[in-house]
């Protein structure tokens, strides 16, 4: 397997792939890799004769930097990891903070017609500013002909798709269901450090969102929502921070339903010091 630290040496690896039009497909990941990484990766290698996989924490968008610090770093094993999957199609990139930026560690201000200012948005300030420069950068070093990314973060997923629209990139967007642990829990690398209590309290966040889908069918939007608030206020373990019931396309809270739109359910949730987050479709 070919690890490559510099765009450098991504560049001649992509040169070389190019001349015998191999088709390349991308997984972008901050590592401490899972099994839901995998089922991306699985997919981008059924679609694509060969897989980049970047490693790269960005620190551009943590605004917490006590988050950034403790996020987990964990290369060794991840390539590791990669190797059970592949060890010919999956090459990876996994560079410095200096390869990325060089000397300017700042976020490209972006506009993504208001979807940037929903949920997410309004709870982490610059948050999407520094997601798309990543995502921007590693699209124009890697050049992939598909890019994967797991509907868990659909907001971020609705954004890469508005940022390949607006800057013209010849990629393709490949969105990919949850990978949920077996008790429900949506995967995620921050499930780690989770306290063993905390751990075994948060798939009541996934059985909440499946409580909410089957009240959409008969109830109103703002009927849900307080009774989701009403659960969290009973649940010792977990804090609510949001649950908004949004249009898929434009992510904008829900205030009359229509059967001609799309809706979709969105949570976040802190259990202990951890922050997870988790979306369900509702129709």
């Amino acid at each position: 397997m070919q690890v490559a630290n510099t765009k450098e040496h991504i560049a001649n690896l992509i040169l070389d792939l190019r001349k015998t039009n191999t088709s390349i497909g991308f997984v972008p990941t901050m590592g401490a890799l899972h099994e839901g990484h995998l089922s991306l990766i699985n997919k981008a290698l059924q679609e694509n004769e060969v897989v980049f996989v970047s490693i790269f924490v960005n620190p551009t968008q943590f605004e917490n930097k006590k988050d950034l610090k403790n996020y987990p770093r964990t290369l060794n094993r991840d390539i590791e990891l990669l190797k059970t999957v592949s060890k010919t199609r999956i090459f990876v990139y996994a560079p410095s903070v200096e390869d990325i930026y060089i000397k300017n560690v700042r976020s490209i201000r972006f506009n993504f017609d208001g979807l940037e200012n929903e949920m997410e948005g309004e709870f982490r300030d610059g948050h999407f500013d520094g997601v798309g420069t990543i995502v921007k950068r590693l699209f124009e070093i890697i050049t992939p002909d598909k890019a994967y990314f797991g509907e868990k973060d659909f907001q971020q997923l609705q954004i890469i798709r508005k940022l390949v629209e607006k800057n013209n990139l010849p990629v393709k967007i490949i969105g990919c269901k949850i990978h949920r642990e077996p008790s429900g829990l949506a995967m995620s690398s921050r499930n780690e450090r989770l306290s063993p209590e905390h751990k075994a309290a948060s798939p009541f966040i996934y059985k909440t969102l499946q409580a909410a889908k089957k009240k959409f069918g008969t109830k109103s939007a703002t009927k849900i929502t307080a009774w989701v608030k009403k659960q969290f206020e009973n649940n010792e373990l977990l804090v609510l921070e949001y649950f908004i019931i949004a249009d898929t396309d434009t992510l904008k809270p829900v205030k009359r339903k229509s059967h001609l739109k799309k809706y979709r359910a969105f949570i976040a949730v802190h259990a202990g010091e951890i922050r997870l987050i988790d979306n369900i479709a509702l129709n």
